[in-house]
């Protein structure tokens, strides 16, 4: 009894070591990346990740988890929340002011996503590209789906219709008109393309005059990656609306839906957005909030 508790004793030590080893590793290599996050962060959120309190805590009084026997050290580092390392991943390719990025940036912010998320993310699809790839997003409201659709018919859930219902519906109907004839032809594939639909500057994409039938008809719903280079999160959103106007100082619109899950909000708490083509050819890529793999 007594050998089999000095052993462990030997392994909890050596492993604590192996811990304190690591954990100095990673702040002297990415210190300057781990405060710029934990700046970005809320507390309450930092906590609730896998190491938030990597980033809340020095390493000369921040104490890792008890190791569990059998794990290596090493796998320690895979534990970091996914969206703090995308959030590293583009903190240095990302400009802090809101501009369009250059042809540099853009290869290497697409480099990034297409790496994060497992499928090619690009700014130019068939020859065609929007005027910016990075921009302040703003409020939409819902899009009417088909003739008389309304808010109390709108939500397949009470839940939803307490999040979202609040912002009503558009008075006019989306840059392609409704998603379907009626309701008993509204499918499942319709609403998620309302629920999460942006609005883009289709008419500022160079060459827009000269092709509008073709850029018309490329754009309608096309899958976009819109990310929030500040907490990591991203959607697959479909193109459903044209907008908004230069005048407002903003580059694209989000639905609700969207907005909200990114966590991004119009008026003085404006935020910017990522937002690149998805090349998915066989629509395979489903809409909706997505994570890092």
């Amino acid at each position: 009894m007594y050998s089999t508790s000095r052993h462990f004793t030997r392994l909890h030590k050596k492993w604590t070591s192996r811990h304190r080893t690591l954990k100095e590793a990673l702040w002297r290599k990415h210190k300057e990346s781990l405060q710029w996050a934990s700046s970005k962060i809320p507390k309450e959120k930092l906590v609730a990740g896998s190491l938030g309190l990597l980033l809340l805590a020095a390493p000369s009084h921040f104490s890792l988890p008890t190791p569990r026997l059998g794990i290596p050290a090493q796998s320690i580092a895979q534990e970091l929340d996914t969206k703090i390392r995308l959030m590293l991943s583009l903190k240095n390719k990302v400009p802090q002011d809101v501009r369009p990025l250059t042809d540099a940036e853009e290869q290497e912010v697409g480099e990034v996503l297409s790496r994060e998320f497992g499928f090619r993310v690009i700014t130019q699809l068939k020859g065609i590209r929007l005027n910016r790839s990075y921009g302040y997003i703003g409020q939409e409201q819902h899009l009417a789906r088909f003739p008389g659709d309304g808010i109390p018919i709108h939500f397949d859930s009470e839940e939803q219709a307490r999040l979202y219902g609040k912002y009503g519906i558009a008075p006019g109907l989306g840059a392609w008109g409704y998603f379907a004839p009626s309701y008993g032809a509204l499918t499942q594939q319709d609403k998620e393309r309302e629920r999460y639909y942006i609005a883009v500057q289709t008419f500022l994409a160079p060459g827009y005059n000269e092709h509008v039938a073709e850029y018309r008809d490329f754009f309608k719903y096309r899958k976009m990656l819109v990310v929030n280079p500040q907490n990591g999160k991203a959607i697959v959103a479909a193109v459903a609306d044209a907008g908004p106007a230069q005048w407002t100082g903003k580059h694209l619109g989000g639905s609700p839906e969207v907005m909200g899950y990114l966590e991004r909000y119009d008026g003085s708490q404006k935020g910017s957005v990522l937002y690149f083509f998805i090349d998915d050819p066989q629509d395979s890529i489903p809409l909706g909030p997505i994570e890092v793999q």
